[in-house]
C-alpha cells in the first residue's frame, strides 16, 4: 500500500503535548497532514461530530487516514500513531534506530512508554479538573507526580543519550520528551534535578521541525500565547 497518496486529518489541540507528539514527528518526516482544531477547553471533544465519529474516549489527537479508494480508518492513540508513520512511510526520516540496533530501538521505546504511561496521564486535563474538584491545585498535583517519570527518564538518558535522548539522531524519545518538557515548565515543575533531560530537551526545542509543532505555534493558539517565529512558517 502506498501511504503517499493517503488524506491524513490531525485532530488536535495547540496545548496537548500527545498532539505535539503527533505534530512533531509529522514535521520531521515531512508527511502533510489538515489539521482539525478541537477546543478542549470548550468541550468540543465531548460534542458528537467529535465524540462518535472519532474518538469516543473524547481525547486528542487522532488522525482520519482516507486512501484513494476512499475508504477511512482512524487511529486515536499518538503512540500508535508514531507507529503508523514509522511503518507506513519507511522512506522518510526514520524516528527509530534501525533494526540492527535493537537495544536502542527498545531504549526508544522504553523512554516513550514512560513519557506516556508515568508522566502525562497524571497531568491530563480532566485529571486535574477532577482535582481540583477536591482542592488540589493543579500546579502542586504536577510538581509532585510528573517528578517520579521523570527521574526515571533521566536515568535511562545518563547511559543512552548522545547529542540527543538515543545516541546523537533524533528519535521518538526527543520526540515525546520535547513536549512532555514544556508541559512541566508550565506547570513550574523543578527540571533542575533532571540534568539530561534538559539537556535533551535543549538539543531539539529550538530546531525548526520542534519550534514549528511545539503549543506556542499553532494556528489555534491563542495570540496571548503565540510566539511569531520564521521556524513556524
Amino acid at each position: 500500500m502506498d501511504y503517499s497518496k493517503a488524506e491524513i486529518t490531525l485532530y488536535t489541540y495547540f496545548r496537548s503535548s500527545c498532539s505535539a507528539r503527533v505534530r512533531t514527528a509529522a514535521a520531521l518526516k515531512g508527511i502533510s497532514m489538515t489539521p482539525q482544531y478541537v477546543n478542549i477547553l470548550q468541550g468540543q471533544q465531548s460534542e458528537d461530530a467529535y465524540k462518535v465519529r472519532i474518538n469516543p474516549c473524547g481525547t486528542v489527537p487522532a488522525i482520519a487516514v482516507r486512501l484513494p479508494d476512499g475508504t477511512e480508518s482512524i487511529i486515536r492513540q499518538s503512540a500508535a500513531i508514531l507507529e503508523f508513520f514509522e511503518e507506513a512511510f519507511p522512506d522518510k526520516r526514520p524516528l527509530l534506530p534501525p533494526t540492527s540496533q535493537l537495544l536502542q530501538r527498545a531504549t526508544v521505546r522504553d523512554i516513550v512508554n514512560f513519557i506516556t504511561s508515568d508522566i502525562q496521564p497524571k497531568t491530563n486535563s480532566s485529571v486535574l479538573k477532577r482535582m481540583k474538584d477536591f482542592g488540589v491545585e493543579s500546579a502542586d498535583w504536577c510538581q509532585e507526580h510528573m517528578v517520579p517519570g521523570f527521574r526515571t527518564v533521566n536515568t535511562i538518558l545518563e547511559s543512552s543519550a548522545g547529542k540527543h535522548a538515543v545516541g546523537d539522531e533524533i528519535t521518538l524519545a526527543d520526540v515525546l520528551l520535547a513536549p512532555a518538557v514544556e508541559a512541566a515548565l508550565r506547570w513550574s515543575v523543578d527540571l533542575t534535578q533532571f540534568p539530561k533531560v534538559l539537556q535533551v530537551y535543549n538539543a531539539c526545542k529550538d530546531l525548526p521541525e520542534f519550534v514549528q509543532a511545539d503549543w506556542k505555534h499553532q494556528d489555534d493558539t491563542p495570540e496571548q500565547f503565540r510566539v511569531a517565529s520564521s521556524a513556524a512558517k
